[in-house]
């Protein structure tokens, strides 16, 4: 019962969050609806006298005005998130960005639990992060709290690796390890910034020279690009508390308050330069001088000035800085990167390189963060350093980049099929279509009532998304047949002959050879066999614009077939062409395909069925794919 009312509890929420009834009448109708509800399901009769959640001004009066008690707040908890189905498919995209990258830089997931001890965290640092955990003492008397990072899971994970008796690793180094885990701050909430959010983690353990740092800032540019995002949206922010560290102990501070007054000085944009030197006066022992010194060497825009007004000159840190400038330019993303001396990070444990992306228009808050840290594991135990180096980015803030910089994906809501039963006697034939085909690997809807009408089978499935209806009907199942039609991939002039097939029941798996094209509207067989041929390593020939009889274009669709790397398209015959091709080019993909992607996607995707169908599949490709086409 417990399981059944918090999930009646949810839904009822975000049902009641969407409908058009007002909150104010809600707060009389809802407390006798639920009290039913309880009472039915065992539980107590009377709504509790206390809300769940807060209300606001007007809620208050409006209860003044009704003698009404709200049940239930309908906003989930200040500084977190609800994810009706629309958001979690944006939310899976995000997350397939980030595994697909991390994939594509030989990184393995990994995952620990949302709750830690408490001790984990509090690092003799000054750290904000201590005073924002969600704490608290379990029914075992464990001072536990939600994570508010990753990294210390990350490393008592490592250190769980580590032979106590030696200091070995026993698993092999460098570990890439890669996470998506859920965080929890109480802080104040803001945009691009909430009380839990996800974020990408990315980490390497082992690696002690700055081809570590070049990899990750490499997979970062690689993520952005993958979204859509270039060089001029967005910049990363680059230095390097060893230069800092050199400042600093030429300042005289000592090596044990290096990591307090790093976290000072990051808090120069929030509380100004003037009342950072005070702090480093009062807390650190500084003069005012010197404390001068410190904050206008971070406000330096190259690493020369910087080098020269904290007097280090070309020292082997500056150095190590430089060299990770000239690696970047080498690998091809030198552009995303900038030199800036205040960039410190608030975390105590950073001790080397450190990172943050940026909004170059200067909209958001920082985008991402990370930086070396390779003394983290001794303050858990290690007896030895080992170097690591990782990065952090919030799902929060990609969602507000995204919507800043107008490149939202469209991710309509699809599946391959409905399936309509004619009439109530034809209903568990239907379903035994809806298996066949889900057997076969296909997203598989079934149309809720019986279907004499069809048109409201082609509206429930035009709103589902559908690509075909497979109708189940006595004279069709007599014969072992089922009617499918294809709603997509076809010109609305296509004769029926081409758009709609009898299939063989037995043969529902193969339903695609009787139309000649797959879903996604390629010719039926290209696919497997260019996976056939890369499999045994053969280069994939591009397919002749001859096709089998069964992929002929239908006879009413306007257009000729193209052969692979023919002629594109005229400007705005798109639509037409793409009514009997998978791609602008004819039957392959082509320069043409990502060229006139680039230039569609600046407005979203199109509503034309055809060029619709293309634009998804354009899609699913990477930006560096498309880029590689001739």
């Amino acid at each position: 019962q417990g399981q059944r009312r918090s999930h009646f509890g949810s839904s009822a929420r975000q049902l009641i969050g969407r409908s058009s009834v007002s909150r104010a009448s809600l707060r009389v109708f809802l407390p006798s609806v639920l009290a039913g509800v309880l009472q039915a399901m065992g539980g107590k009769d009377k709504p509790d006298k206390k809300p769940m959640g807060g209300k606001d001004k007007d809620a208050k009066k409006d209860d003044k005005k009704t003698g009404a008690v709200s049940v239930v707040s309908l906003e989930p908890p200040s500084g977190t998130r609800d994810f009706l189905p629309w958001d979690m498919k944006q939310q899976t995209w995000l997350f397939n960005k980030f595994r697909e990258v991390a994939a594509l830089y030989g990184f393995q997931e990994y995952d620990a639990p949302v709750l830690e001890y408490e001790e984990l965290y509090k690092r003799k640092s000054g750290e904000e992060i201590t005073e924002q955990m969600y704490n608290f003492v379990d029914k075992e008397g464990a001072a536990v709290t939600l994570r508010p990072e990753m990294t210390p899971s990350l490393a008592r994970m490592v250190l769980g690796l580590m032979r106590a008796e030696t200091g070995e690793m026993s698993a092999l180094l460098p570990l890439k390890w890669f996470s998506i885990p859920q965080c929890w701050r109480f802080e104040t909430t803001q945009r691009g910034r909430k009380r839990e959010h996800y974020q990408w983690n990315m980490d390497i353990v082992g690696v002690a020279g700055i081809a570590a740092e070049v990899e990750l800032l490499s997979a970062i540019c690689t993520f952005f690009e993958s979204i859509g995002i270039t060089s001029e949206d967005v910049g990363l922010k680059i230095n390097s508390r060893k230069v800092l560290g050199a400042v600093l102990q030429k300042a005289g501070v000592p090596d044990d308050r290096f990591a307090e007054t790093c976290v000072i000085i990051d808090k120069q944009d929030k509380i100004g330069a003037e009342a950072v030197r005070k702090e480093l006066t009062e807390k650190i022992g500084l003069s005012e001088e010197v404390g001068k010194r410190i904050t206008d060497a971070t406000t330096a825009k190259t690493l020369t000035e910087f080098a020269e007004i904290a007097g280090v000159g070309e020292s082997p840190e500056v150095l190590e800085l430089r060299k990770l400038f000239e690696m970047a330019d080498e690998y091809g993303y030198g552009d995303w990167l900038q030199f800036d001396a205040s960039v410190v990070r608030g975390l105590a444990y950073y001790t080397g390189v450190v990172f943050e992306g940026f909004d170059k228009k200067g909209v958001l808050r920082a985008i991402c963060g990370g930086g070396r840290y390779d003394r983290l594991l001794t303050l858990y135990g290690s007896p030895k350093e080992v170097p690591c180096v990782g990065f952090g980015f919030g799902d929060c803030v990609v969602a507000e980049l995204l919507k800043e910089k107008n490149v939202v994906p469209n991710l309509p809501t699809t599946v391959d099929y409905v399936v309509a039963a004619y009439n109530a006697d034809m209903t568990g034939h239907a379903l035994h279509v809806a298996r066949r085909l889900r057997l076969a690997g296909f997203r598989v809807d079934v149309f809720p009532e019986p279907a004499k009408k069809v048109a409201k089978a082609f509206n429930y499935a035009d709103r589902a998304g559908a690509v075909r209806v497979a109708f189940v009907a006595p004279g069709e199942w007599d014969q072992g047949l089922v009617r499918i039609k294809d709603l997509r991939n076809f010109g609305q002039d296509a004769p029926d002959d081409v758009k709609q097939k009898d299939v063989p029941l037995d043969d529902l798996a193969n339903v695609d050879k009787y139309f000649g094209l797959t879903l996604d509207g390629t010719p039926y067989g290209q696919a497997a066999s260019e996976l056939a041929a890369t499999a045994a390593g053969a280069p994939v020939a591009a397919p002749k614009a001859a096709e089998p009889k069964a992929a002929a274009a239908p006879k009413a669709a306007t257009g000729t077939p193209a052969a692979a790397g023919g002629k594109p398209p005229a400007a705005g015959k798109e639509e037409d062409f793409l009514a009997v091709h998978p791609y602008v080019g004819g039957f392959a993909v082509s320069r043409a395909d990502a060229e006139l992607f680039e230039r569609l996607r600046k407005d979203g995707r199109p509503q034309t069925p055809n060029l619709g169908r293309w634009f998804d599949h354009m899609e699913s490709f990477s930006t560096a794919q498309r880029q590689s086409w001739k």
